[in-house]
């Protein structure tokens, strides 16, 4: 048992939009080990960069407890383990704890007695105890909660958000114990000034963390579900949005394309849980096949709109505006404009994408996408504004439009630019 806080020494495993943050912070006050096995991240970092954009240069300089590594046995000297490694979901949607499983394995390997590992990767409820823990027990031949201890704290990082940082957005905190609990709690409330949150169990915690994120997505299914019924009753959504916004209790969501690394995943572990004990969740998988099919409805109204300006879609040159899941952010994680590009490919239509945020190495990596850095003039039939980019704000309606052909389809997904200077909104 780590008898007090002056005796932790920290590993963060995986030092990506999560990991990197929450292991800076701990690097203030304790001994923090920066774990990951992409050797090419850690030699980033220890040249003082960080690629994610979400820590600075100078926040990493100033840093001086914390040290990086890709090196297994250098975690040998931490006693508190926090895993941060991501969890995604494979072709057919259900969860893949591929990442989580080889992480156990790993920290098998190394940990000791009395040590404490806490997850804060996204997981369906019981995960951690069910999955996790019992791959760390058969490696290590360590007994649970015997020998060595669990916590489940779940990340809340909102990728490219310089207001809401890791310091200052509350922390759900758990342990396996009633004792260590109150150790997880205490470790995280020394760097969280917002304060903590401490859940009755690991599980709770577990369940916390997905239905956030499902709760947005529904809520975000029900606005493009609605804006697919306004576009047919020609009422322009955001102007509906915006006089019931006037109410005090109506929620300001937006339709759109949902991706990223929580929202458009999370469900699905919520989901496969469900499922697995016999109940098959009607409006969750309902509002994820909504959303899931909202890049088809972009790409389908697109089309229509072309086809009454008499453009001939066949061959046509379109340019995608964006391609990261969201504004003013590097993370190309799960984004939906993938979705719009393979639609639009379908119909044998030429597709540039253009992102000043993202690099083309990682979108030819990830998507097999190369990224147009100059679009030309007078070249595009039809333009998409799909990501909110201060860049492409400050460009305004009159550069956009000069790399539209004469008669051309501009179609603004992000309500960017004036409804009056646009062809379409979503």
């Amino acid at each position: 048992m780590i008898e007090s806080l002056k005796h932790v020494r920290v590993a963060v495993i995986g030092l990506g939009y999560v990991g990197l943050p929450l292991a800076v912070e701990f690097g203030k006050k304790y001994k923090t080990l920066g774990f990951d096995i992409n050797q090419a991240r850690i030699n980033e970092l220890t040249s003082g960069k960080d690629s994610t954009l979400e820590v600075s240069d100078e926040e990493l300089a100033a840093t001086t407890d914390l040290s990086y590594s890709y090196d297994i046995e250098q975690l040998r000297s931490s006693n508190v383990y926090i895993v941060t490694v991501p969890t995604p979901i494979d072709q057919h949607k259900q969860p893949d704890l591929t990442p989580l499983i080889k992480a156990s394995e790993m920290l098998g390997k190394v940990v000791s007695r009395d040590d404490i590992i806490i997850y804060e990767s996204t997981v369906y409820p019981g995960a951690t105890e069910e999955v996790c823990i019992p791959v760390v027990e058969r490696v290590s031949g360590l007994i649970f909660n015997q020998d060595f201890y669990a916590g489940y704290s779940p990340e809340r990082i909102n990728p490219g958000d310089k207001e809401h940082r890791v310091t200052n957005i509350l922390k759900v905190t758990s342990g396996s114990t009633a004792e260590i609990a109150e150790t997880v709690d205490q470790l995280y409330r020394s760097i969280i000034i917002a304060g903590t949150h401490k859940a009755s169990s690991i599980k709770v915690a577990e369940a916390a963390k997905v239905i956030e994120n499902t709760q947005r997505d529904v809520n975000i299914a029900l606005i493009n579900e609605l804006s697919i019924i306004f576009n047919k009753l020609n009422i322009d959504t955001l102007e509906v949005l915006e006089a019931a916004g006037t109410k005090w209790n109506f929620l300001p969501f937006r339709p759109g394309l949902v991706g990223g690394h929580c929202i458009g995943v999370d469900p699905y572990y919520l989901t496969h849980k469900s499922q697995s004990v016999g109940y098959h969740p009607e409006m969750i998988l309902a509002g994820r096949r909504l959303n899931d099919g909202m890049g088809a409805y972009v790409v389908s109204q697109l089309v229509k709109k072309m086809l009454h300006k008499r453009i001939q879609v066949d061959g046509a040159n379109v340019l995608v505006m964006g391609l990261t899941f969201k504004e003013n952010c590097p993370d190309l994680r799960n984004t939906k404009i993938v979705d719009i590009v393979s639609e639009l490919k379908e119909y044998n239509v030429n597709v540039d994408v253009t992102d000043p945020w993202c690099s083309n190495a990682e979108a030819e990596h990830e998507y097999n996408l190369s990224l147009t850095q100059k679009p030309e003039n007078d070249h595009y039939d039809a333009i998409i504004l799909a990501v909110a980019h201060n860049e492409f704000k400050a460009l305004g309606v009159d550069n956009i439009r000069k790399l539209g052909k004469k008669n051309h389809v501009l179609y603004d997904l992000k309500y960017l630019l004036p409804k009056e200077s646009v062809d379409m909104r979503l």
